[in-house]
């Protein structure tokens, strides 16, 4: 039975597709349904983590891009819309946002006046860290049925799959749309 009654299961899914379509591959069409269901699945779980702590999806992705830039967890505007495959404005919408909440500042740049630089508050840090260890426990919590050498395993055909697709679309790391 489906966590969602609305739902159909997995194999009534691919059943109906079959039903339709006789050229389906039912083994293709599982792994690709059940990825699709996962993904949403815990994007909501991930939004509801970020919500509880005050934060957006958004925000955190905000948080999120800083952070991986490393210390001082600083950037340009431009190059933050740019990763997160956003607009000019809507990522200035985003940053006025955050700035008002104290999760990063914005300042000039001491050596180009006109650049401006966004950076990480010691309050957007641990923002960032509160939900890393939410998600941290979650995601311990979906692998629970899997050994070590399972989780290798699905990390590394999960890899594979994820470098085709990047290779057939290496446009597809962005957004299609803005999302705030």
């Amino acid at each position: 039975m489906p966590a969602d009654p609305t739902e159909p299961t997995l194999d009534e899914q691919i059943a109906a597709y079959q039903r339709e379509f006789r050229d389906l591959d039912p083994q293709v069409e599982k792994v690709v349904t059940a990825l699709g269901r996962l993904n949403r699945r815990m994007n909501v779980a991930y939004g509801r983590q970020v919500a509880a702590l005050g934060i957006s999806n958004a925000e955190w992705e905000v948080l999120k891009t800083l952070v991986l830039a490393g210390a001082p967890y600083r950037m340009g505007p431009g190059e933050l819309a740019k990763r997160l495959g956003l607009t000019p404005a809507a990522m200035t919408h985003r940053i006025d946002r955050m700035a008002g909440e104290g999760l990063v500042t914005r300042d000039r740049d001491e050596n180009n006046r006109v650049r401006v630089i966004v950076e990480l508050t010691d309050e957007g840090r641990t923002k960032w860290l509160e939900s890393m260890q939410a998600a941290s426990t979650f995601e311990e919590e979906l692998l629970q049925d899997l050994n070590s050498k399972e989780r290798g395993a699905l990390g590394e055909m999960l890899t594979r799959l994820l470098r085709r697709v990047e290779d057939a679309q290496p446009d597809a790391g962005g957004r299609l749309t803005d999302l705030d």
